[in-house]
């Protein structure tokens, strides 16, 4: 056998599976950043398999259609896994809650088990503690993964009170993509950047900045993002009456770095939180940050230290502390300095050897059957294996 072919025979093969961009949401960041730098280390080989794949050719067409593109999309997702499953060691399992847990990490865990693959199982949502309690069926499926990986030590303690053991490894940011600059004076430029759902709380940011702008007309904001409520929140300000508001849309994950860049204070109104990625990015940029203290936020935000918090649902006390801001410029000074401090803790060089070990660790547990070794596997049709490349 030559070198590099030995070389990767002893390579631990690593599958994620998670959202790609086609979905929008913190999940297929954090994915895609992860995906890049692992592919980077010598000691792995890793492979994606996004849990919406898009179907070949003319069966795209499918994918279009509402209640269709389910079925369509959860089929093919399916042969995926079926089809590559067996070719990897551990199998790395991006999850959110509810509805998703169902269509996504479920039929994950369930074929990495049936293939005796070691399943880590990558739980992202702030809505863990009502997701839980109400899908009890969820816990069974959650205890057949060999691995729990959560992005905060909130979640860590909302599995705790589950009996569910889980391990705390961060979100990923580069801050070489995110510039940090000091922002003397500091002007009343504010930026919102959450998908537009509701427990995101961007209608609390809309009615801040609304009493925000009657302290200081000429007060600008920037609403980056997308989703079903839309239509609503663009309604809402107009029936606010805000000026200098721009609804952005949706931004590339490439070019969100100038979204931050142009803005001075950064605005997070969330009811319901895990370990959000723009709260991070905004440390990374130099951004003090007004947020409510949902979830898990407490516990990434130090309130006076590297931000301020608002009580959940309060736009009146979360307008009053970004106004707070625009009068007393040392305290800005010092939330800034400090949040670029707790950049650190989300850095590459800070996470990479907590992955790393944590997919060893698994590895070496008893049990796992040898990447490659034959089995009796079913075959996807012959247009589906697009899909897996």
């Amino acid at each position: 056998m030559r070198t590099s072919d030995a070389t990767t025979q002893t390579k631990l093969k690593v599958l994620i599976v998670a959202p790609s961009f086609d979905i929008l949401g913190g999940q297929s960041v954090q994915a895609a950043r992860l995906l890049e730098r692992l592919r980077q280390e010598p000691l792995l080989q890793v492979g994606f398999l996004p849990i919406n794949p898009r179907l070949p050719g003319v069966l795209r067409r499918l994918q279009a259609i509402k209640y269709v593109r389910t079925v369509v999309t959860s089929i093919a997702y399916i042969w995926s896994l079926i089809w590559r499953v067996h070719k990897y060691d551990v199998i790395h399992v991006f999850s959110a809650s509810y509805f998703s847990f169902v269509l996504a990490p479920t039929p994950a865990i369930l074929i990495g088990k049936l293939f005796r693959r070691k399943v880590l199982l990558n739980y992202h949502s702030g809505e863990a503690e009502d997701h839980l309690r109400r899908w009890r069926s969820a816990i069974a499926i959650i205890r057949l993964a060999d691995s729990i990986v959560v992005p905060s030590e909130y979640l860590v303690s909302v599995f705790a009170s589950f009996g569910l053991k889980t391990q705390a490894i961060f979100n990923l940011v580069d801050l070489n993509k995110f510039r940090f600059r000091s922002r003397v004076p500091l002007r009343p430029v504010f930026l919102s950047n959450r998908n537009f759902e509701s427990h995101y709380g961007v209608d609390y940011v809309l009615r801040a900045f609304a009493i925000i702008q009657s302290h200081v007309p000429s007060a600008e904001l920037t609403i980056a993002g997308d989703g079903s409520l839309r239509h609503p929140l663009e309604s809402l300000a107009v029936e606010l009456g805000l000026k200098n508001t721009d609804f952005i849309g949706r931004v590339d994950p490439e070019a969100i770095a100038a979204v931050y860049d142009a803005a001075d204070i950064y605005l997070n109104g969330s009811t319901i939180d895990n370990q959000p990625l723009s709260i991070i990015e905004a440390f990374c940029c130099g951004l003090p940050i007004v947020t409510t203290g949902a979830g898990g936020i407490p516990y990434m935000v130090r309130d006076g230290k590297t931000g301020l918090l608002a009580p959940c649902g309060d736009h009146a006390q979360m307008a009053e502390r970004a106004l707070r801001l625009l009068t007393d410029p040392d305290l800005a000074g010092q939330l800034t300095s400090e949040g670029r401090n707790e950049c650190v803790k989300y850095q590459w060089q800070t996470v990479r050897d907590a992955w790393i070990k944590a997919y060893f660790d698994l590895r070496n547990k008893p049990g796992v059957r040898p990447a490659g070794e034959a089995e009796n596997i079913p075959q996807p049709p012959s247009e589906h294996r697009a899909l897996t490349k």
